[in-house]
């Protein structure tokens, strides 16, 4: 048996290879290109590495061109966590010398000795995967946005509270079409102040507005030009410029957010899953795609639904050492499923009756706070997904929570 342990960089890779015995059979240090994976196969070729079957192979990332041609095939890549690496490395060495070669030649010993306790990545399909690419992207983008948003807010408290008055009353805020209308045709409070009504209607229907313009056009120019204290004029000219450039960095976020979220709806109902997704309460196109961007379509990927809820976070984790024994929330999980899972969770209270009597019985009886209860909520409905996607069946309300509809069957009764 041959094992090969890639150590990735940027522009170069050093490859190891070893036998059984951890015997150093290759090293080798490709180019991060096209000519060097031609390189990198034909060495693994060189050592019997066939279609049939392939030679393993460990390296610290799970994605890049790199991993994608390696992905080909039946071959089992595996994604080693850099800090598991740093603590394999200390077990042969106590001097803490470090070198890219090196790092290469113990990762191969992993698989060596411990390939059978690390996973290998999930065998996704191209349509799992490219809705995992937009679901991610579209995330990063609302993350970007409310980032933009929090900063033009704390400039906007500087020397133009009267903006964050006029605008506290909507949804999304600063965020909206019309917000962003409004702030571009009046950066600052003094030519704010000067706004007429048509003035402020036209910005309204720039924005795409068409219903209750003109009542919110007074409004907005009542607040206006209310009474609040001011920079002075030559201060606050230079902050109504650099209010243009936040702008313009907002403008662009929102605009991505809004593309991400059109392809990952126009992507996410092609996928074969998506029925036994969206029939889960809580969850629609966008939140149903991160939560299968995470977890794949990959339905081996899990032996149980126990290593499902350990991946999302959701399941709690015990450390016990003598007498002393604690039971805590896991810190290392999945960040983006486990933050879904929360959205999920608390979607789900509104749309299950009996994911809110859970709640409401986790908090009352077992005296879990907030977050607790809603997390021990989404563990529950993370195993529910993980048996209905084996089986290919919808989420059914009866069984998922059997305890809740007989008492709700009771008192109607």
């Amino acid at each position: 048996m041959i094992y090969c342990g890639i150590d990735w960089a940027e522009k170069t890779h050093d490859v190891a290879l070893v036998n059984d015995t951890g015997e150093l059979l290759a090293k080798r240090r490709i180019t991060d290109d096209a000519a060097g994976y031609t390189i990198l196969l034909d060495l693994l070729a060189e050592f019997g590495d066939t279609e049939d079957n392939p030679i393993p192979i460990a390296i610290e990332t799970s994605r890049g061109l790199l991993v994608a041609v390696l992905r080909t095939g039946i071959r089992q890549v595996y994604a080693i966590n850099p800090m598991a690496a740093a603590r394999y490395r200390d077990r042969t060495s106590v001097s803490r010398k470090k070198s890219d070669p090196g790092d290469a030649l113990v990762l191969a010993n992993i698989l060596r000795t411990d390939m059978h306790v690390h996973r290998p990545l999930p065998g996704d399909t191209d349509l799992g995967r490219a809705i995992a690419v937009l679901a991610r992207a579209q995330q990063d983008a609302l993350w970007n946005r409310q980032q933009m948003a929090n900063q033009l807010r704390s400039l906007l408290r500087e020397y133009y509270p009267a903006a964050l008055d006029a605008f506290a009353t909507w949804a999304n805020g600063l965020c909206r079409p019309e917000a962003r209308e409004l702030l571009k045709t009046a950066p600052t409070p003094a030519r704010a102040a000067r706004l007429s009504r048509t003035q402020i209607s036209t910005a309204f229907k720039r924005a795409g507005r068409k219903r209750g313009i003109d009542a919110e056009a007074d409004r907005i120019r009542e607040v206006f030009r209310s009474d609040y204290a001011h920079q002075s004029p030559l201060v606050e000219d230079a902050l109504g410029k650099q209010l243009v450039a936040l702008l313009l960095q907002l403008e662009a976020a929102c605009t991505a957010a809004d593309n991400l979220a059109q392809a990952v709806e126009e992507s996410f109902p092609q996928h074969p899953d998506t029925d036994v997704i969206l029939s889960f309460p809580g969850l629609g196109v966008q939140l149903g795609a991160r939560v299968l961007a995470e977890i794949g379509d990959d339905h081996t990927r899990f032996a149980d639904a126990r290593g499902l809820k350990a991946y999302a976070g959701s399941s709690p984790i015990t450390r016990a050492s003598g007498k002393k024994s604690s039971i805590t929330r896991r810190r290392v999980k999945n960040d983006r499923l486990n933050h879904a899972g929360y959205l999920w969770a608390f979607a789900a209270l509104t749309a299950s009756p009996g994911a809110k009597v859970h709640y409401r019985r986790r908090r009352d009886k077992h005296g879990d706070w907030h977050a607790a209860a809603l997390r021990n909520l989404f563990n529950r409905l993370v195993g529910q997904r993980y048996h209905c996607i084996q089986v290919h069946e919808p989420f059914d309300e009866a069984l998922a929570f059997p305890a809740s509809a007989e008492a709700m069957t009771a008192t109607a009764a």
